[in-house]
This record gives structure tokens, sequence and C-alpha cells, in this order.
């Protein structure tokens, strides 16, 4: 972290900034099938030890949370044939793929679309997507509006992918965007840094699990 995010992170900022009566906390595509040895990619031969931590800071942000009183919400990818976009099965097609025999991510009611890291309790809000962005063809918004927050913490899975573009669109409809760096991962290092340097630069400011917590002890 450098700049705006060293500045803000160090003084009483953070702590106004992300009060648990205007955040929400964003845990994004923390599920089997991106996270988890068990699952599609790890099938595949994707190394998910590098996740493994992300998921571990993952579960302490929602604790931290939770004991604050902010509201988590989960958003994960639920996919079925007929939400599976022509765009991603033609991409898949012109890489070599076969949308009609490969296994699809994220199947709804299938083991690889469940939850790892923290899990949803009772009462949280969980929203379905089928495209990167947690934004697109749901009703996050709605249920953020809903809420009453301005402002939103996130962690996930991958960095560069459904982490930034959702962290982009919740920048472009004027939701203050924090990113927990330790609790979001990219299966590559050097992907995972410049991702977030990029968010930093243009949509995000950048902090990480242990000053979030100190900014909400004893909030609650």
């Amino acid at each position: 972290m450098n700049g705006l995010s060293e500045i803000v992170a160090g003084d009483e900022g953070l702590r106004a900034w992300i009060a648990p009566t205007r955040t929400a906390v964003l845990v994004i595509d923390m599920q089997v099938d991106f996270a988890s040895p068990d699952g599609l990619l790890g099938q595949y031969g994707v190394d998910m030890s590098v996740v493994q931590p992300a998921l571990a800071a993952a579960e302490r942000l929602v604790s931290s949370a939770r004991s604050a009183g902010v509201p988590v919400v989960f958003v994960g990818l639920f996919t079925t044939p007929e939400t599976d976009s022509p765009a991603w099965n033609e991409r898949m097609r012109r890489r070599g793929g076969d949308p009609e025999t490969d296994a699809a991510l994220c199947r709804l009611g299938e083991a690889g679309s469940e939850f790892v890291g923290p899990r949803p309790e009772a009462g949280e809000v969980v929203v379905r997507k089928t495209r990167y962005s947690g934004f697109v063809g749901t009703d996050l918004h709605d249920r953020l509006t809903a809420l009453g927050v301005d402002t939103l913490v996130m962690a996930g899975v991958t960095t560069e992918c459904c982490v930034d573009s959702t962290a982009r669109d919740a920048f472009n409809l004027d939701y203050h965007v924090f990113i927990a760096a330790d609790a979001c991962a990219a299966y590559e290092a050097d992907i995972h840094a410049a991702s977030l340097k990029v968010m930093e630069l243009n949509s995000a400011i950048l902090t990480d699990t242990v000053q979030i917590a100190d900014a909400w002890k004893g909030a609650a």
C-alpha cells in the first residue's frame, strides 16, 4: 500500500470511513470450485494453497464484522445451462474448449458452488450472480440500499477478476470501496499484486483485516 491508503490506515480516517453504521462486508466467490482442492479448478491442477491464507483472513474479517454489527453479504457464482453466457461459451471454444462437454464452474445445487472459508449465517444476505461483477443481473445494489450502507469492504477471489469487477461497478455506483488485501487472492502472486495496484489507482482504498478489526474494535 502507498499514498492515500497509508494515510487513511494510519489515522482516525479509517475508523470513521468504515464505521459500522455505514458499511457492509462483501465476500466474493469464496466457493469450492474457486478455492478448494476438491473443486473444479483444483481438480484441473490449480494450486489452491495460495488461496488458503485469504480464506483464513476472510474468516477473521467476517468474525470482526459480525462482532461490530456490520452486515455481511455473500456474493457467489451460481450457474445453470440457461444462464451460461454465449460470449463465455464462444470464448471457451476459441481457446480450444467445448462448452457442451467441459464441466462448468459453480453449478447451482452442486458441491462446487458451496461457500468455503467464511459461510453465511441465518439471516445474512446471499446474492447469486452469473457474471464477474456482483452487480450485473442481480439485486445487490437494492439489497445494499435497503441496508442503508454507502461503504463496502471487499474480500474474495480472484483479485483480478470478480473482486476487481465488483469493485469497479461499486465505485461507479458511488460506493466508497475498501479492499481487505490479505483477504483476497489470485492464483499467481504477481497478478494479485498488480490487480491491487490497479484498484488502488482507480476505484478503491487498500487496507487489511488487522486494520479493519482495529477500526471496529469496541463498536458493538
